[in-house]
């Protein structure tokens, strides 16, 4: 096989920098993917201070409850079917130690408020613009969500939100509360 098979045009110094930049790049976000794993069942959950209307909130002390935490933003389109479930779970077992952080993702607070006004959450709201909590819990996908026991260990994650998958979660709930 001839080198010629191989040939795509005359090196210059500006396609060597592209081509040395390019690899970097992907070298980086090779590294980057590498070192982030997602929270999964029986790791301790992040150690989060949020912020919400009525102030900030430390994840670390909701220990002693069952603590149900939901990623959204405005712009997801499950997230808006997973708000009323959510008011329904709340409603449902607050009173038996559940307590659910819903925490939004969106840079501009006003996207956030509008949907808010239409979904009327009954369940602790928190806002991270800067997706710090999301980072912290490796995140894939909206909405995503971690249930964590009265330890503070997530029990479980799920991505996504599927009216069919809501039976097994609020059995998941349950047994969590009864422990």
């Amino acid at each position: 096989m001839s080198s010629k098979a191989f040939d795509h045009g005359p090196r210059t110094p500006g396609r060597t920098i592209l081509i040395a930049v390019a690899l970097a790049a992907g070298l980086a976000v090779q590294t980057a993917t590498a070192e982030m794993r997602p929270v999964s069942a029986q790791a301790a959950a992040p150690q989060l201070v949020l912020q919400t209307d009525n102030g900030p909130i430390d994840l670390s002390q909701l220990r002693g409850q069952v603590v149900y935490v939901d990623f959204w933003a405005s712009w997801c389109g499950p997230c808006r079917k997973s708000f009323p479930w959510l008011n329904d779970m709340q409603a449902r077992y607050g009173k038996d130690g559940l307590k659910i952080v819903a925490i939004n993702l969106d840079k501009d607070r006003a996207q956030a408020e509008r949907f808010l006004e239409d979904y009327a959450p009954r369940f602790t709201i928190a806002f991270d613009p800067q997706a710090n909590s999301a980072r912290a819990f490796v995140v894939k996908g909206m909405p995503s969500s971690y249930l964590i026991d009265r330890n503070g260990n997530v029990v479980h994650a799920h991505v996504g939100f599927r009216k069919k998958d809501t039976e097994a979660m609020e059995a998941r709930i349950r047994s969590l509360l009864q422990h």
